[in-house]
């Protein structure tokens, strides 16, 4: 069994009953001794002795008798044997491996052909390329497709492959060899992972991998720098790779919604054109303070993360030209006070919330209506602090009272007045914690 998982990467349809079997046939009776005798070998020698070895026995043999360098020079001889033997049994292993991955591709075109792992649809593509013509555009959604021949990679001219609706299990290695590939559909499949060559494909625009039961993406991926759209939804994602918002600097639309995320890598507020994110339904404990930095963020989507979910922080007012966001079916007491600055938000979305800040009857009036409010409040609130803190300058005298008004109104424009009145924005690790992004940012 462990033997079987080690030859997996190589021999992906090990599995394979009939693969299995011809793979065994062809094993030489032998390979049990050749691989006995080559572990009882021990380790190679290290080139430098054995090169050191060789030159001692050509001055032995300058120097002396036949006979004497004989003797002489056994101990060198026996390293350069050594090493020898070892030379020699690689060679019939590394034979050996090329026969079994003959054999395997062997059987597995064997099997395409008759039709019993694809069908018509992919032959017809292969014999197209075959035949020198040019393809650019392949569509293989819904086929029943379980595999994909390794001929198949060589239509180096693709730029648009959907494999979506399959019964994939894997996308092998060498799908880097597609370096024109702009679109890539394999949703709708049984993938676990993502091979880490995903990230050659340095021109891929859209990738499409929802509805999976990938648990990672890997870090690979980063390297996508012209994916403009990523759809990761529906699968098992419990965390984003922590350097994604560096290479994706150009990403526009990330879906991750329906997974099992609990927090945003701090990288993500390096995506700086990201215009939609849908993270809903999953178990987010916190947003990090630097989601500040999405300037051109248009719609965010947060809703349905539950008992998890208790607050936002108040530097989501700094995404000016958000339109739509949903807060729903969360554990949200208060919005931040600065929610008046979303001056272009239509649509909001703040049901099923334990709400005070606005109230239930508030909130459900929609965007313009929750904005004036906390407009006015805001307007109450600096008007309270403004005269309470005149009240103080006064007794301070007049002189140093108004250093002391001056120094208390910028503290409190800085440190967030909600702050002082017991609903600070939650963050990432559910604390109040204001200018600096805590380790949980970075992260999942």
């Amino acid at each position: 069994m462990a033997a079987q998982e080690t030859l997996l990467p190589s021999f992906p349809l090990l599995s394979n009953p009939q693969i299995m079997s011809t793979l065994t046939q062809s094993i030489p009776s032998t390979i049990t001794q050749t691989l006995f005798v080559f572990n009882s070998l021990g380790s190679r020698p290290d080139p430098l002795a054995v090169s050191s070895a060789r030159s001692k026995i050509a001055q032995i043999m300058d120097s002396l008798s036949p006979e004497d360098a004989a003797k002489e020079s056994e101990i060198y001889a026996g390293v350069v044997r050594l090493d020898e033997v070892h030379d020699s049994y690689e060679k019939k292993l590394k034979d050996l491996e090329e026969e079994l991955s003959r054999v395997y591709s062997t059987e597995v075109e064997s099997m395409l052909r008759s039709g019993e792992e694809v069908n018509e649809k992919v032959l017809a593509v292969l014999k197209a390329a075959e035949s020198g013509g040019t393809v650019e555009r392949i569509d293989l959604s819904c086929q029943e497709v379980k595999l994909i021949p390794e001929a198949f990679w060589k239509v180096v001219g693709l730029v648009y492959l959907n494999l979506s609706g399959n019964d994939l299990t894997f996308i092998p290695d060498a799908i880097s060899k597609l370096k024109k590939l702009e679109e890539l559909d394999v949703s709708s499949n049984s993938l676990e992972s993502l091979p880490d060559s995903i990230g050659m494909l340095l021109n891929l625009r859209i990738l499409n991998v929802n509805a999976n039961n990938l648990t990672a993406l890997p870090e690979s991926i980063g390297h996508c720098r012209s994916l403009v759209e990523l759809d990761a939804s529906y699968n098992n994602l419990t965390s984003l790779p922590t350097n994604i918002g560096y290479g994706l600097q150009n990403l526009e639309r990330l879906s991750i919604q329906l997974n099992k995320l609990r927090y945003f890598p701090g990288s993500i507020s390096e995506m700086y054109n990201l215009k939609y994110l849908d993270a809903h339904m999953n178990e987010i404990h916190g947003i990090p303070n630097s989601i500040g930095r999405l300037t051109k963020l248009e719609v965010l989507n947060l809703s349905s993360n539950f008992n998890n979910l208790m607050g936002v922080p108040d530097t989501i007012t700094d995404l000016t030209n958000l339109r739509e966001l949903d807060l729903s079916n969360n554990q949200i007491q208060a919005i931040p006070d600065s929610f008046y600055r979303l001056r272009k938000l239509e649509k909001l979305n703040l049901d099923q919330n334990p709400l005070e800040i606005p109230s239930q009857e508030v909130a459900t009036q929609g965007a313009e209506v929750v904005r004036e409010f906390m407009r006015k409040r805001w307007g109450d609130i600096m008007a309270e602090q403004q005269q309470r803190i005149g009240v103080e300058a006064e007794r301070h005298g007049d002189e140093n009272g108004w250093v002391y008004w001056g120094t208390s109104m910028v503290t409190n424009l800085v440190s967030g007045v909600t702050h002082t009145m017991g609903f600070g924005g939650a963050t990432s690790d559910g604390g109040d914690k204001k200018p600096g992004d805590s380790y949980f940012y970075h992260q999942i």
